[in-house]
């Protein structure tokens, strides 16, 4: 029975989809203005992770999986301005970053990724249905906004009280609204900046109502899960309830799950701080698979803190798994009923207990490296088709252990001439030449093993 935390009651449940045949699932995107960080990197790899393992236990032709793209809004706009370049051309460039960036990670695309853009009509429809129903209001200054007090359970997925937020909120001179927690729906259009039709006049949405159009128009007005960061949390998610159940009368998302923050060496990950990180740089350094690996190896609800030595211990974890399946035989049949997928399946049905499953994965390559023989395959084979559910373990031993990052500059031909140059001084007993060798190429982050077949290499 699958296990789900769900934000909304602050408890884990039995997860029970609506429908079976057909699980749904919301996740909210980036905003497209500059490339993904970390902390995108983590959403993206979290729900990738969920989406799996929903497809494992429902069927892969059972699960919709939609995760948006926000390609317009204030900040969209601020930096197509900064470069003096269209709104349109900006997004365009990002998106196909965030898709880069994305496969790097081994990130499966979504089902549907619905820009806000191409939902115009749909999110227009909303808001007229908003201000039909009286819980939206046209303000003196063109723009459309929610009435915050209309909503009875404002701030049940926050915690937060109306009282409470009211006390604190702070009103600017210029604001048109009736109350300092009412939200923009619709934003009048101001000279220069990108605008569509409504009724209201020209103008284009807040951020808040895109998702709730994009949503409930792909996947229905009641659906199974809603996913995002824990920052999304308030204001952006509860909004997204407050308009999407008093728009359609039903009830939305029934899960709601939110990922932790993301903090460099203990501290928040911030461009002030100058802590500031982007999938390139550390995909630069690191190879993509090992940037996956380290952030499964925290639970999806804590914090995950990134730093070089916690990267570092996830590139030598998973260079162990990879060289346990290097010395297995190609071939095999996963056993489903080995007692480590077993576990596996155990960690993953408790709320995507991934550093429970790694931890099933490693005490596996165990396994595979102390068994030779009969069953030695079925092992390596299961050890991949169990990292395969987590978006590890897919490529070819070789391929990751001499691939990569470092190498301390030297290429693979390079690296295989030093090697030749190497047995061949062993071959003639110089083994000063030979240690010699060894020590350089351990400074360019090259790692021999000596085996009765030959000497192997890979990169540390």
């Amino acid at each position: 029975m699958l296990q789900i935390y769900n934000s909304l009651t602050r408890r884990k449940e039995t997860f029970q989809p609506l429908d079976p045949a057909n699980v749904r699932m919301y996740v909210c995107g980036m905003t497209v203005y500059d490339h993904c960080h970390i902390g995108h990197a983590r959403v993206l790899v979290v729900f990738d992770v969920v989406y799996r393992h929903l497809r494992h236990v429902y069927g892969a032709g059972h699960v919709t999986y939609v995760r948006n793209i926000t390609d317009i809004d204030d900040k969209i706009i601020q930096r197509a301005n900064d470069n003096h370049e269209p709104v349109e051309a900006l997004t365009e460039r990002y998106i196909e970053a965030m898709h880069e960036d994305a496969t790097a990670l081994g990130v499966l695309p979504p089902d549907h990724e619905p820009r806000a853009t191409l939902f115009m009509s749909a999110i227009v429809e909303m808001i007229q249905a908003l201000l039909d129903k009286g819980y939206a209001y046209v303000a003196a200054n063109g723009d459309v906004y929610y009435d915050v007090s209309r909503f009875p359970d404002y701030g049940r997925l926050s915690g937060k009280r109306l009282e409470d937020l009211r006390a604190g909120a702070r009103v600017e001179v210029d604001e048109a609204k009736d109350d300092p927690l009412d939200f923009a729906l619709w934003k009048a259009a101001k000279p220069g900046e990108p605008s569509w039709d409504s009724p209201w006049g020209p103008g284009r949405p807040g951020w808040h109502i895109e998702c709730s159009a994009m949503s409930t128009r792909c996947l229905g007005d009641d659906f199974d899960i809603h996913g995002g960061g824990m920052d999304l949390q308030f204001p952006h998610h509860e909004n997204e309830i407050a308009q999407s159940v008093a728009a359609t009368g039903h009830g939305f998302a029934r899960v709601w799950m939110h990922n932790g923050f993301v903090r460099v060496d203990d501290e928040k990950m911030s461009k002030s701080l100058g802590n500031f990180f982007t999938v390139r740089e550390v995909t630069a350094r690191y190879a993509p698979e090992v940037v996956r690996y380290f952030i499964l190896t925290s639970h999806y609800r804590s914090p995950l803190n990134y730093s070089d030595a916690q990267l570092d211990a996830a590139r030598d974890a998973l260079t162990g798994l990879y060289v346990a399946l290097r010395e297995a035989p190609a071939g095999g049949e996963a056993m489903a009923d080995h007692p480590l997928a077993q576990r596996f399946e155990g960690a993953m049905n408790d709320d995507f207990n991934t550093p429970q499953a790694l931890a099933a994965l490693h005490e596996l390559a165990h396994e595979v490296n102390r068994a030779r023989g009969a069953g030695h395959g079925a092992l390596a084979a299961t050890l991949r088709a169990l990292g395969g559910r987590l978006g590890l373990l897919q490529q070819a031993p070789e391929d990751f252990l001499r691939g990569g990052p470092g190498g301390g500059g030297l290429d693979e031909a390079e690296v295989e001439a030093l090697v030749a140059e190497r047995e061949a001084a062993r071959a003639a007993r110089d083994w000063a030449r030979a240690d010699a060798l060894r020590d350089r190429l351990l400074e360019a982050g090259i790692v021999l093993e000596d085996t009765p077949d030959g000497t192997r290499w890979r990169r540390r």
